[in-house]
């Protein structure tokens, strides 16, 4: 190497140096004392943003909880005489009467095991029902033209009709719970697969046929993951029914054990009203809990690849 091009090279490495130098100079003027910088502050910045997105999804839902509690007290307290008390009887005496008394509790735990029973045999015969109906449909508009419209009318008729029919060929007892279970969680499992089917892009469609896709191969491999998202948003919604349908059916049909539905009814003809709403509470906690969990299956099944734009 000639002393020209070493002393060409040295001068770009000096001029390195001093733009590196330059750069600390400028990043250490405008670094807060105290606080960390780099990937450590990288690292800390993420750290804050997730512990805000907790408390957000953790302390609105909260205080939510409590002005309903507030208002709670307000109508117990203020607005209904000792007399009317009964209809809406204040959180604490619900706590203590419902949940703390041990043959109550004891009560209340049996009824809601036969509840989940109910829900989950309904849900699960829903989901099988509603996804096979779906699929039927998304293959033909012929299908599709034929079951819907029935579909519609089977969410659309009045349990309380049904009733009658169901109890001469089924009984009074857990398999008419489960029959209305299914009757009311059924649609919008049908109704959302099948939109999930039918929303694939077009695009994938073109492809598939380009290479000669037979219709079982486009309905495994574009149609089914297509539908995945709009299916799950089904099985949450459906999930709620189903304890809703439990609760009906148990209303109705009140042989066998004892459901959450059941002892309602009996609570209002007593006007016990601490363990009314002690049931109420019961299963609006199953609903949620079994909503929950079709929402943590989803992300776990579909949360790797759809993330919807916001």
């Amino acid at each position: 190497m000639s002393a020209a091009q070493t002393g060409s090279s040295l001068k770009a490495e000096k001029t390195q140096d001093q733009a590196a130098e330059r750069t600390e100079v400028t990043a250490a003027a405008h670094a807060v004392p105290g606080e960390p910088s780099g990937p450590k502050a990288a690292g800390t910045a993420a750290l804050g943003t997730a512990a805000a997105r907790l408390g957000t999804r953790i302390g609105l839902p909260v205080a939510v909880a409590g002005v309903i509690i507030g208002l709670w007290y307000l109508v117990s307290e203020v607005l209904l005489n000792p007399y009317q008390r009964f209809m809406l009887p204040p959180p604490h005496r619900v706590l203590e009467v419902g949940f703390l008394t041990w043959p109550n509790f004891t009560a209340l735990v049996s009824a809601l095991g036969t509840t989940a029973e109910v829900t989950f045999s309904g849900l699960a015969i829903s989901i099988v029902l509603g996804v096979g109906t779906a699929l039927l449909m998304s293959q033909a508009k012929w299908v599709e033209n034929a079951l819907y419209p029935w579909a519609v009318v089977l969410q659309t008729v009045p349990i309380l009709a049904l009733t009658p029919f169901l109890s001469f060929f089924f009984g009074f007892a857990l398999t008419s719970r489960v029959i209305v279970a299914v009757i009311i969680a059924f649609f919008p499992i049908v109704s959302n697969t099948l939109f999930g089917l039918q929303s694939a892009d077009g695009g994938m469609h073109d492809l598939f046929s380009l290479h000669k896709a037979g219709r079982w191969t486009r309905l495994w491999k574009l149609q089914l993951p297509a539908a995945l998202p709009a299916m799950f948003a089904g099985f949450r919604v459906s999930a709620g029914l189903a304890v809703i349908g439990a609760i009906v059916g148990e209303f109705f049909f009140k042989q066998g054990q004892p459901g959450l539905g059941t002892n309602m009814s009996v609570y209002t003809s007593l006007t016990e009203g601490e363990q009314l709403w002690a049931s109420v509470l019961t299963a609006s906690g199953l609903g949620i809990a079994v909503f929950g969990f079709f929402g943590w299956l989803s992300r776990r099944v579909v949360g790797r690849w759809y993330h919807p734009e916001r």
